[in-house]
């Protein structure tokens, strides 16, 4: 009789077992996918680390949290400083003082404050929509180079129909600052984000190609109490509805050279190119191979039984979960958390964050 089942071997699974493992707990941790580590899954092909489901930069100005991981893992320091073409010329981001020179030839903060501050569209209300957000924060120029195209190209949807509280935040740096994340902390753990796993699930029963859902009764029935990291809609087999994803497309191309995009992440604006960006993985890690691995990374549609990548948080799908997370938590010693049963996008720190409350609130230590 096992203390906890964990059904996912994700980050959020991850740090539950090790948390309740050093708690005295029994745990068991159950994966679906023939490895473990969910999306921040890593693995060498041709002596280069690949990110199979997208670039992963670990980020946070939490001291607690980054002691934490850094016992499974030391990290290399890694700033991510991407880059987006759009009209066949390369712009800076996020949007600060280079984006600026390259796009008006400005080179003091006051210049280029003058022209966004002239480019910016008053509303007489509050921005309805991610288009009126954008314009109202920095005007046409930047909005349909930059952000229109490849907006549409993520989302499958103009602008005109996304919420405005998308691009609510979009940060602009009078600085010569090209850092994309203001955290203290920045870094991709030494040898992938699997080996980080491995290590946090060392000693702890972990099973891959087990589907709990299919099994649940069995496995429940081996356990005092469950820790689901899957989405909330399958759990109960989408009997009210489907929670609603985009998904993504990878192409991986060999090739043989050390250095073809001379950065780690380079984002195409253009609505006609149709990936939304390309990434060299021997950037994010120092490697001797004399050959590149670049991803292209397409947006497309999202069904059932296909990886879930960025939840499309709309009132009718917020309320669709919340209906879903009431009815799970009605199922005494089932828990839920993570990225997917949380239907929420999040960065990585977050989600050890999260665990981390988590196993403190059920009070075992």
């Amino acid at each position: 009789m096992y203390d906890y089942i964990i059904v996912g071997s994700g980050l959020y699974g991850a740090v539950c077992a090790r948390l309740l493992t050093e708690a005295g707990k029994h745990v068991w941790v159950v994966e679906r996918r023939q490895h473990i580590g969910g999306n921040i899954y890593t693995e060498e092909q041709d002596g280069v680390i690949v990110h199979k489901y997208g670039a992963h930069i670990f980020h946070c100005s939490n001291q607690k949290i980054w002691d934490f991981v850094n016992r499974f893992s030391k990290f290399s320091p890694f700033i991510n400083r991407p880059v987006s073409i759009a009209k066949g010329k390369l712009y800076s981001l996020p949007f600060n003082m280079l984006t600026f020179n390259q796009l008006w030839g400005v080179t003091s903060p006051l210049e280029a404050k003058k022209i966004i501050e002239k480019e910016r569209i008053a509303f007489d209300r509050d921005p309805k929509n991610l288009e009126e957000q954008a314009l109202c924060l920095v005007g046409p120029t930047i909005y349909n180079l930059l952000i229109r195209g490849y907006t549409k190209k993520q989302w499958d949807k103009d602008p005109k129909e996304l919420p405005a509280w998308i691009i609510k935040r979009l940060p602009l740096r009078f600085t010569y600052d090209n850092n994309y994340f203001d955290d203290t902390y920045q870094g991709i753990p030494e040898g992938g984000y699997t080996r980080m796993i491995e290590n946090l699930l060392n000693g702890i029963r972990t099973d891959t190609k087990v589907d709990f859902l299919h099994k649940r009764y069995e496995l429940s029935s081996m356990a005092r109490n469950i820790i689901y990291t899957g989405a909330l809609d399958e759990f109960f087999d989408y009997d009210i509805g489907v929670l609603e994803y985009r998904g993504l497309r990878f192409e991986n191309q060999l090739i043989e050279s050390d250095n073809v995009l001379g950065n780690a992440v380079v984002n195409f604006a253009d609505e006609e190119v149709p990936y939304t960006r390309k990434i060299e993985h021997r950037h994010f890690a120092v490697t001797r191979a004399p050959v590149s691995i670049v991803t292209h990374e397409y947006p497309q549609a999202w069904r059932p039984g296909e990886i879930p990548f960025y939840p499309i948080n709309s009132p009718i799908n917020m309320n669709l979960h919340e209906k879903y997370l009431q009815r799970f938590n009605r199922n005494e010693g089932c828990f839920c958390g993570g990225r997917l049963a949380d239907y929420k996008y999040y960065d990585m720190h977050q989600v050890v964050g999260a665990a981390m409350q988590f196993v403190d609130r059920l009070s075992v230590k």
